[in-house]
């Protein structure tokens, strides 16, 4: 009962029942200005003899090889290396909107072998490229790692996080620039982080009551477009007054989400119940077995014998039946439920029991 009752908090912190004016910059985005995902291969050195076993990952050494040869360094052939310092990784980067040659991201290095870890060492300067195989930042410097594993000679081994990836705070220097159509002085378009018809036109009434008619319009479920100065600076300076404008949301669509997984429950305040009348029970069979000697007397001239019983036994709960009154909503589904003393699971059940009888006017959502 304590956990069902934790779920009914969690709807009523979740959903309430005034509509919400959120900010334009908290609800939509501007389109074309987004980041760009960027990826390297490098090696990370100076480990305490965690690094990769060269046996195992013969990449390692081509990569330490050809970087030898950059140095003018030529290792005689025949010799097998083993460098227990030494780490093959990948470097992940997100390069933000805007960003200028000169400043600094920060980035994930992730090793891609058989390192047992990561933690002090030092990154090597990696080329990150970007989907068009174009780089756009250089990558260098110290690791900072979270996690560290132990182990001892017995096969003993304790491990606290992921030792096998780490950051570098700003470890990587912008090298090029991203190129947009925002000083293009084409009109400017909303995306809303969410498609729905009814926030896109509130946003274009919300804009169009400051601004006045026809400056923005509604393209669809989530883009709305709206006419701008053509002057790059200009552009900013309406682009800050815009994101800052309230905007009415449209209700969500009456949605019952359930995580199979861990038992949560989430129903939304749109979600109606037609007339229908519930019972829901559980019936558990046990069974039990045991030995039972069975003893001959002693003119029978037989055998003492160990025999099997099995004892089955079914409980069936008998729970009282429930009837979800014409137009139900949240709270009266929530107190019909809790009143019978469901569990999580057992509200599972019946909700995918009333979505297959057409009485739940909502979309289940499994996940």
């Amino acid at each position: 009962m304590r956990s069902f009752n934790l779920f009914i908090v969690a709807v009523a912190l979740l959903f309430s029942t005034a509509a919400q004016a959120e900010r334009i910059k908290d609800i939509a985005s501007v389109a074309g200005v987004r980041a760009n995902q960027l990826v390297g291969y490098g090696l990370v050195v100076g480990l305490d003899g965690t690094g990769d076993q060269t046996t195992q990952s013969p990449f390692t050494t081509q990569s330490f090889n050809s970087m030898l040869k950059q140095f003018g360094i030529t290792v005689p052939e025949g010799v097998r290396m083993q460098m227990k310092n030494v780490a093959a990784v990948m470097i992940q980067a997100e390069l933000p909107a805007f960003s200028k040659p000169g400043q600094t991201i920060d980035v994930t290095v992730s090793s891609i072998s058989n390192a047992k870890s990561l933690r002090g060492g030092s990154l090597l300067m990696t080329p990150l490229k970007g989907l068009d195989g174009k780089v756009y930042a250089v990558a260098q410097g110290n690791l900072v790692v979270g996690g560290l594993s132990a182990s001892g000679n017995d096969g003993s081994k304790i491990t606290v996080n992921i030792p096998s990836a780490g950051r570098i705070p700003s470890g990587a220097i912008v090298e090029r620039m991203v190129e947009t159509n925002f000083a293009g002085g084409q009109p400017i378009v909303f995306n809303l982080h969410r498609a729905d018809f009814s926030t896109a036109n509130s946003l274009a009434k919300s804009i169009n009551d400051m601004l006045g008619p026809d400056v923005a319009r509604p393209l669809d479920a989530v883009s709305i477009m709206v006419n701008s100065p053509v002057n790059p600076a200009q552009r900013v300076d309406f682009i800050a007054m815009l994101e800052n404008i309230n905007v009415t949301m449209g209700e969500e669509v009456a949605k019952v989400i359930i995580n199979s997984r861990t038992g949560t429950i989430v129903v939304g305040k749109n979600v109606r119940v037609s007339p229908v009348a519930v019972t829901h029970g559980s019936l558990t069979v046990s069974v039990a077995e045991s030995l039972t000697v069975s003893q001959p007397n002693a003119l029978a001239g037989g055998q003492t014998v160990v025999v099997p019983t099995s004892n089955v036994k079914a409980d069936e709960e008998t729970n009282p039946m429930f009837k979800f009154a014409p137009g139900a909503n949240l709270d009266d589904i929530v107190r019909s439920v809790n009143n019978v003393g469901a569990s999580p699971s057992d509200l599972m059940a019946i909700l995918e029991a009333l979505k297959e009888s057409g009485a739940l006017k909502a979309e289940l959502v499994v996940i």
